[in-house]
C-alpha cells in the first residue's frame, strides 16, 4: 500500500486485526504499518501517537452500537415504550454478540475502555442522551409519568448496567440472563408509566 492510499478507516481497520493477533499489550503501531504494508511514520501522519490510535479504536468501537441505538432513537413511528424496550434489547444483544462473537477483541476492548476514559465518558453520554430523548418522546405521547427525562434515563441506563457494561460479560454467557433482563426491563417500563 501506498502511503498515499492510506486512510485513517484501514489503519483502525489494520489496528484491529493486530490487537486481535496480539493484543493490546504486545501490539504496537510497528505491528499496523507491517501489516499495511508502510513505515511506521506513514501510520503516525494520521495518528501522532500510539494512544491517539488506540483511542480511535476504541472510539469506533463504541461508535457502531451508537450508530444502531441512534437509528432506533430516531424512528419517528415507534412508540416510546416499543422504541425503549428495542433500544435496551438491541444494546444488550450487541455488547453480548460482541464478547461472544470476538473474545479477543472484546477483550482488547476491555482493556482499551480503561485507557480511554474520555471516549467512554463521551459513548456514555451520547447512550444517555438517547435514553432521555426516548424518554421525553414518551412523556409527549402520555405513556410515561416522569418530571425529569434527564434524571430518569440515567436510572434506566444505571438499573441495565448488568447487561451492558463490560464488567459483566462473564454473566452474559449464563443460561438465565435473557429472563434476568426482561425481568429487569419490564420492571422499568412499568416504572416508567407509574
Amino acid at each position: 500500500m501506498t502511503p498515499e492510499a492510506l486512510t485513517p478507516e484501514r489503519i483502525l481497520e489494520a489496528t484491529e486485526d493486530v490487537l486481535r493477533r496480539h493484543g493490546p499489550a504486545k501490539a504496537t503501531v510497528v505491528d499496523v504499518a507491517r501489516v499495511l504494508g508502510v513505515s511506521h511514520g506513514s501510520v503516525y501522519r494520521h495518528f501522532r501517537t500510539k494512544a491517539a490510535l488506540r483511542e480511535a479504536v476504541t472510539e469506533r468501537w463504541l461508535g457502531r452500537t451508537e450508530a444502531a441505538l441512534a437509528k432506533i432513537t430516531a424512528d419517528a413511528g415507534e412508540p416510546a415504550p416499543s422504541k425503549l424496550e428495542h433500544w435496551l434489547t438491541t444494546l444488550f444483544e450487541a455488547k453480548r454478540h460482541k464478547a461472544g462473537d470476538d473474545p479477543e477483541l472484546f477483550a482488547t476492548y476491555t482493556v482499551l475502555l480503561d485507557e480511554s476514559s474520555g471516549v467512554v465518558d463521551r459513548h456514555l453520554t451520547e447512550l444517555v442522551s438517547q435514553v432521555t430523548e426516548i424518554i421525553e418522546q414518551g412523556t409527549r405521547e402520555g405513556e410515561f409519568a416522569v418530571d425529569d427525562a434527564g434524571s430518569a434515563a440515567q436510572a434506566v441506563f444505571a438499573a441495565t448496567a448488568r447487561f451492558h457494561d463490560p464488567g459483566y460479560a462473564a454473566e452474559w454467557r449464563r443460561p438465565t440472563i435473557e429472563a434476568e433482563f426482561s425481568a429487569v426491563s419490564g420492571l422499568l417500563m412499568r416504572g416508567l408509566r407509574a
